[in-house]
């Protein structure tokens, strides 16, 4: 019996073969027109796979942000991490794409394709179906607002994060997106600013967004003060599931940036963005090891977090080598924003800021030093420094941005009492205060 297994899926095997090969003959014999249609669904087919994996880095940030959180909040994050996608999905259609991509303007587009209207059947200057594109990008958005929630953890109103989410994925997101990849006024300079994946569209924007978030809600009761007792997370396990599963998502955002089936260029993306995660990992826990005396896994886990990130806007002109310096340094960067946070008493509790917003300006910056490609040639490559202040005035006018709109919108519910819980409710628990219901119904209760 086993003998015939082998068998029949060598049959199947060898079947499948012959009949790709007599399709591409097919496609080949039909000229120019076939072979055009041939590589467009070839493109389609890459671009929505990796799409699929960015989607499912929700579920890794999900996870994550579950594993460094108390048991008692676990659902509160879990419901969070869903109705980010559904609200930035319902956004970025009706709005948030248009204002990305839907117009010409410096600062904003927005003059078409509001609620996908009037939209051509092939997105302009690809290769790929309109709709491809589209669902492309809109993982991508519902990213940067599943950043947020990390430094948010353990305190905030349901129906804040909502709006909030809301508030991203139709505006701010979609504007900063457009000056960079959506033919905006950094797109446009005489160097343009170069963010392959999104350093600083997608990470960056999500950490300042993080940033503001946590300073305006303030720190967990008794997270810092003389009375201020250990809050540790609740599973490492699951916090080092979902580090895998964003780790196996980044092979979907960093190649898939390629927007088409380009074996070279995805190859390369592929090793470098890898060679960062694990230069990345490695530091992070050496440099904890050192200074905590123990080689503690939360480390590691965020340390390949952030040479994820490092390495996402220079991945595509940057060697293996070179990607594991910027991996490297990544790690660093995080490390000290961590711990400087805490030192000054903002408490992040999934170290969202370190990874996101330390790993992104980095990431950023790296390009104007490393990149060595025709288009995009950095400091150490004999470019001079023109990439380089590009790159810097980015990322100052990214921060600037978002800062603002961050304080604008987080003091805005705050005013209105949509923004922190209730002490009692924090003290019983976001899962039963905000949705009366526990993950651990059988382990778990409010204190």
């Amino acid at each position: 019996m086993k003998y015939r297994r082998i068998l029949r899926t060598l049959l199947v095997f060898v079947i499948a073969m012959t009949a790709a090969n007599a399709f591409v003959k097919v496609t080949f014999a039909q000229g120019d027109e076939g072979l055009e249609e041939l590589t467009r669904n070839l493109d389609t087919v890459w671009l929505l796979i990796t799409a699929f994996l960015v989607f499912w880095m929700q579920a890794g940030f999900a996870l994550v942000e579950a594993g460094f959180t108390r048991s008692k909040n676990i659902t509160n994050i879990l419901m969070k991490n869903l109705f980010d996608f559904v609200i930035g999905t319902l956004a970025f259609w009706a709005v948030g794409f248009s204002l990305m991509f839907g117009g010409t303007g410096s600062f904003v587009g927005g003059s078409e394709w509001w609620f996908l209207s009037d939209i051509p059947d092939i997105y302009p200057g690809l290769t790929v179906p309109f709709y491809a594109f589209f669902f492309f990008q809109l993982v991508f958005a519902a990213t940067a607002a599943t950043i947020v929630s990390g430094a948010m953890a353990e305190r905030t109103e349901f129906k804040g994060y909502l709006v909030y989410s809301a508030v991203i994925s139709l505006v701010i997101y979609p504007i900063v997106g457009h000056w960079i990849w959506g033919g905006g006024w950094l797109a446009t300079r005489d160097t343009a600013f170069h963010d392959f994946a999104g350093s600083t569209v997608v990470h960056s924007t999500g950490g300042w967004l993080a940033l503001m978030g946590a300073i305006t809600l303030g720190p967990r009761l008794g997270r810092f003060g003389k009375d201020a007792t250990p809050m540790p997370g609740h599973s490492m396990t699951i916090a080092a599931l979902g580090t895998f599963i964003l780790w196996l998502g980044w092979f979907g955002f960093n190649p898939g940036s390629q927007l088409n089936a380009d074996a070279a260029s995805i190859s390369l993306v592929t090793v470098n963005t890898n060679t960062a995660a694990a230069a990345g990992a490695l530091v992070a826990m050496l440099i904890g090891w050192a200074l905590k005396g123990k080689a503690q896994l939360g480390w590691g886990l965020n340390g390949a977090l952030a040479g994820l990130v490092g390495i996402t806007a220079p991945c595509a002109v940057v060697t293996p080598f070179e990607s594991i310096i910027i991996g490297a340094v990544a790690a660093v960067v995080m490390y000290a924003v961590v711990v400087g946070l805490e030192q000054i008493g903002i408490d992040d509790p999934v170290g969202a800021v370190g990874v996101h917003a330390g790993g992104g300006v980095w990431g950023t910056l790296a390009v104007g030093l490393f990149a060595n490609t025709e288009s995009v040639s950095g400091l150490f490559h004999g470019g001079g420094a023109d990439q380089l202040v590009t790159q810097i005035i980015g990322i100052v006018a990214v921060a600037a941005f978002v800062v603002v709109c961050g304080v604008i919108l987080f003091n805005a519910l705050k005013v209105i009492h949509w923004l922190r819980v209730s002490r009692e409710g924090e003290l019983m628990g976001l899962d039963l205060h905000e949705h009366g219901m526990s993950a651990y119904p059988e382990f778990v209760s409010g204190d």
